[in-house]
């Protein structure tokens, strides 16, 4: 769904970089973080970057920085064939293994926490969207509000960012916010239309609320724009059961078996 290809989702999970769990649907079931880092991965996949090197950067990346750091909480990205590392401060090359950094670090009760900067008189927040969006990731699992808050203000700059839709929506669905989350991908298809996800997304927001049957129509859509989404055959497969036709069931289950 977020255009990797499956061997190199396969190479993250292996590699416990992601570790996705099984929904009641039997979709994969991904964090936050997973997404982050999963999106980070077809960034470098677009740079043409292979996924054996990624894999390679990534695992000497995650040797050479304490535990309880995060990769998620870092910019990774490509700088001509190589994949390259930046915090707030300093950028160095992920595959030398020689971090060009000085964390800021504290031990607390043995452990490590990174510490801000204290605000300075005449700082700011970036006005871009992609700093708004950064911001309200980092800031989902420990402060949900500003996080919305920041997702939020990343649509109001940039109305089409698509990635801002899905993750405040999918914060709404597991907050119980059926409706609002409904209403946001309703806003959404009307800045991304081709988005397949966001469709995917919507179906599953209008499932929570009951409304199987636009549910199913938002899967087929999503299939109209990514015929192999697998797990949206899947869906449509089980919503149809419930509604009583078990022909299109079948069919849809089929599909997605050939999928698979």
């Amino acid at each position: 769904m977020l255009g990797i290809s499956r061997a190199a989702v396969t190479g993250l999970i292996d590699a416990g970089f992601v570790s996705p769990t099984r929904g009641s649907r039997n979709e994969h079931r991904f964090t936050f973080r997973d997404l982050m880092l999963l999106r980070t991965a077809h960034e470098l996949r677009k740079a043409n970057i292979s996924s054996r090197k990624i894999l390679r950067s990534l695992e000497r990346l995650r040797a050479t920085l304490p535990e309880e750091l995060p990769i998620t909480g870092l910019r990774i990205t490509a700088v001509g064939d190589r994949v390259a590392v930046r915090d707030r401060q300093d950028h160095w090359e992920a595959d030398s293994g020689q971090l060009l950094m000085d964390f800021e670090v504290a031990p607390v009760h043995g452990s490590v926490a990174f510490l801000q900067r204290p605000p300075e008189p005449g700082d700011s927040f970036p006005a871009d969207h992609e700093s708004w969006f950064a911001r309200g990731a980092q800031l989902e699992d420990d402060d949900p509000v500003n996080a919305e808050a920041a997702y939020r203000q990343a649509l109001a700059i940039a109305p089409d960012y698509v990635d801002a839709y899905l993750n405040l929506g999918a914060m709404l669905c597991e907050s119980k916010r059926c409706d609002e989350a409904v209403e946001l991908y309703g806003r959404a298809l009307k800045y991304c239309p081709g988005s397949a996800l966001v469709h995917f997304n919507h179906a599953i927001a209008l499932e929570d609320q009951g409304r199987l049957e636009e549910a199913v129509a938002s899967y087929e859509h999503s299939l109209q724009l990514e015929p192999t989404l697998a797990d949206a055959h899947f869906n449509i497969g089980r919503l149809q059961e419930q509604l009583g036709d078990a022909r299109r069931a079948l069919r849809h289950y089929s599909a997605y078996r050939r999928l698979h």
